[in-house]
C-alpha cells in the first residue's frame, strides 16, 4: 500500500498532560505551530471524532485524527507523554503515544490508508518500545523516519 504521510521533525513532541482533553488541545495546538493549521478547527474536528468513540487504539496508543480543507495530503504530529493518561481506550490502558493525523476533507481512501499504516506500525510491539524509550524528540522522529516514514513514502 503506498501512502504519503507527511511529517516534520518539529512536529514530534514530548510533554507532560494530565487529561484527554488537555492531550487533544496540545496536538491541535501542535498542528497549528507546526503546519499552520487553525487549532480551533482541528480540536473541533478531534472532538467530533472521540465523541464516535474513542482512538486509543490499545497497548498505550491512540490515533486522535480528522479532517481539514487546510492540507493536500495525510499529516501527523506525535505527541508522547511523560505519564500516561486514560484515554478511553477499548483495552482500558491508559495511553502514552498519540499519533495526531490530519488528512483532506475530501480523501476518503486516502484518509484510511493514512490510518491503516499507522495501525500497523503501532502493532510492532519492539517499534512502540523503543518510542517510548527514545530520551527525546530527535531520537523519535528518527525512528518513524526508518522504520515508517521511510516506508509510507
Amino acid at each position: 500500500m503506498d501512502v504519503n504521510i507527511t511529517m516534520l521533525p518539529e512536529a514530534v513532541v514530548i510533554d507532560r498532560l494530565e487529561t484527554k482533553q488537555g492531550v487533544l488541545r496540545h496536538i491541535a495546538a501542535h498542528f497549528a505551530k507546526v503546519y499552520g493549521l487553525d487549532s480551533t478547527e482541528i480540536l473541533d474536528g478531534l472532538e467530533q471524532r472521540e465523541a464516535l468513540g474513542s482512538t486509543g487504539f490499545g497497548r498505550g496508543t491512540a490515533i486522535p485524527h480528522c479532517r481539514s480543507a487546510d492540507v493536500r495530503k495525510p499529516t501527523m504530529v506525535l505527541l508522547k507523554l511523560e505519564q500516561p493518561v486514560d484515554f478511553g481506550a477499548a483495552d482500558a490502558v491508559p495511553v502514552s503515544l498519540f499519533f495526531g493525523l490530519v488528512s483532506p476533507e475530501n480523501a476518503g481512501a486516502t484518509h484510511l490508508h493514512a490510518l491503516a499504516a499507522i495501525s500497523r506500525f503501532m502493532r510492532d510491539d519492539a517499534m512502540v518500545q523503543a518510542l517510548n524509550d527514545a530520551p527525546d524528540a530527535e531520537a523519535m522522529f528518527a525512528l518513524l523516519t526508518d522504520q515508517f516514514l521511510r516506508d509510507a513514502a
